[in-house]
This record gives C-alpha cells, structure tokens and sequence, in this order.
C-alpha cells in the first residue's frame, strides 16, 4: 500500500518509513508529488495533523499519513507546541533546528523548572472524506539539558534529556530512540490501527 506522508521534513520520512516497515507500506513525501504544505491554522497538534493528512489526501488521490509533533515545555504553560517549527522566529533567529535550540536555552536561562515533554499526534486518512481517520499519539518526558549534548535526530534532540538513559535524545543510537521516542510510541500505535483497521 502507498501512502503519501504530508511532510516534506526528510528526518521524518526516514524515521518513519523505518518504524512502519514491518506493514510493508511505501511511505511518498508529498513534495515529491509536488504538492504544496498545507496550511496548520490550529491551536492542537490533532487538528493541524488531520488538516495535513486530508490535505494530501486530497491533492495526491492515495491515503495519507501526517505527523504533527512538537515540544511542550512546562514553563512555558505547554508552549511552543503547534508553533515548534517556527519557535526561533518569535525571537529575531531564522527558522531552524539550531536556532530552535539556541532561542529555548535562551528562554529558559535562569529557570529550574525544565520539564517538558515531546508530542507527536499522528494522523492517517484513507481519503479526504474519511470520517474515521485513524489517530495515535505518543509523549515523551523529559528535562531540558543546559547545552546541546549529541549528533543523533533531528529538532530538540540534542537537548531532550530522558532520565531512562541519562542521556539526551540525539546521544542515543537511531534504533533506540526510534523504539522509545515519541514518534516511535506514536508509530507502533498507528501500525496496530492500520492493521485492525486497514488491513
């Protein structure tokens, strides 16, 4: 079965094709169908998610899967959550993964409080219309580490610290991150949807 990712992030489409391979699925980013991002009005990871998936869906005629993750910092009241992606950019940085890093460590100077958790929802739609899109969500806690630690992933990696490990995200290797990571819960939880319900 083909299904279009609704991302054009490369880290995502290899993190997960290798999740979802066990379901012999070919994952397609929606770039490489030239279709546009849609566009993520929403305030939850749920409903920017199911607007991409529908999106894709509806532009590439093939059932879609769309992942809408981001972090969520306590401190910060749950924020930047749907705004991850563009976090640097309410603080004069371009957007980027680096800069993402740069603003937050910036922003919680001085605070003891740095729990925060890793959020991905995904969404999986067999067709634009589909009134039982398939929903799976993971969440990751953790502590926000002082300075980047690791060159493993992708986003917060290099600062997510995980007490199970003592270490951050991006120390750890891929296959051990992908089966504890938030994505990773996200994804085994999708598998068993598409299975039950797909398959």
């Amino acid at each position: 079965m083909k299904i279009v990712l609704a991302s054009g992030n490369a880290g995502k489409l290899a993190e997960l094709q290798t999740m979802l391979a066990p379901l012999g699925l070919s994952l397609v980013r929606q770039s490489e169908l030239g279709i546009a991002e849609a566009e993520e009005p929403f305030r939850t990871f749920v409903e920017n998610a199911l607007a991409k998936a529908r999106h894709a869906a509806r532009h590439s005629g093939l059932p879609a899967l769309a992942d809408d993750a981001g972090l969520c910092v306590d401190a910060f009241g749950g924020l930047p959550g749907v705004d991850t992606a563009f976090y640097a950019t309410q603080f004069g940085y371009a957007k980027g993964d680096a800069n993402n890093v740069r603003a937050l460590l910036e922003q919680l100077q001085g605070i003891e409080n740095r729990r925060a958790a890793l959020v991905s929802t995904l969404v999986a739609v067999r067709s634009p219309q589909d009134p039982e899109p398939l929903i799976a969500v993971g969440r990751v806690v953790g502590e926000i580490a002082r300075e980047p630690v690791g060159s493993h992933g992708f986003g917060f990696d290099p600062v997510m610290f995980v007490a199970q490990f003592g270490k951050t995200f991006a120390q750890l290797p891929p296959e051990v991150k992908n089966a504890h990571s938030h994505r990773g819960q996200a994804a085994r939880d999708m598998m068993r949807l598409i299975r039950e319900r797909w398959m």
